[in-house]
């Protein structure tokens, strides 16, 4: 599935069995491995946590999950796989400072297809054909990558990597041409991938490139 456009017209709405679907999963993947009194204050702690946390990732999965490929039931799918994942990419007792970057560390953890809208950089790496390949490049790439603040060098983005890996910029999206021989030529870096694709549509009029993401 492909679109000239990633900026959506449609957005789900939150739907509340999904909360509770995400509030009870972290209930049962924490509830017996937390000493709720000191880490929350008790149980009542507990559960405001959880329901903030369901609701926030439900918000932020209606804005950002690409829901046409998703094969699974939604709110059973969270209540089989979101309370673990969560736990196996951060600390229990970080429950109450779940934000919008541990959104993303679980959508990417659970390999959700994501949209590819210009508010969240997302692993990328995409080859479309030249419609207009009589003359010059036969391919374009979108990936995306971000600099090595150790190295001092460009590295791929992908979906095994820290979103937010302090030793690293933030991912940024490259634009390449692929020659006769195979050879990558670097075109232009973009800050979104929206500002990639609308170039490479500049350069190769009528390409098509896809409006979401999914692990390869």
């Amino acid at each position: 599935m492909a679109n000239e456009s990633v900026n959506p017209t449609h957005l789900e709405q939150p739907d509340p069995a999904a909360i509770f679907a995400c509030a009870h999963s972290l209930w049962e993947a924490g509830e017996s491995s937390l000493e709720l009194s000191e880490t929350f204050n008790g149980v009542d702690g507990f559960m405001r946590a959880i329901l903030r946390a369901g609701e926030l990732f439900e918000k932020w999965a209606c804005q950002h999950v690409f829901f046409d490929e998703m094969n699974e039931c939604w709110p059973y799918f969270l209540q089989d796989r979101f309370g673990n994942a969560c736990f196996e990419i951060m600390k229990p007792n970080a429950l109450e400072s779940f934000d919008e970057k541990d959104c993303l560390r679980v959508a990417l953890h659970l390999n959700f297809p994501l949209r590819l809208d210009t508010k969240q950089a997302v692993p990328v790496d995409f080859t479309s054909v030249n419609p207009n390949a009589v003359v010059g490049f036969l391919e374009f790439r979108i990936q995306s990558v971000r600099h090595s603040l150790t190295e001092n060098d460009v590295t791929p983005f992908g979906w095994d990597d820290e979103p937010f890996d302090e030793e690293f910029s933030e991912p940024f999206f490259a634009l390449y041409g692929i020659a006769k021989d195979g050879l990558l030529e670097h075109i232009a870096d973009r800050k979104t991938y929206g500002e990639a694709l609308r170039l490479v549509q500049k350069l190769a009029p009528g390409i098509v490139f896809p409006n979401f993401t999914v692990r390869q």
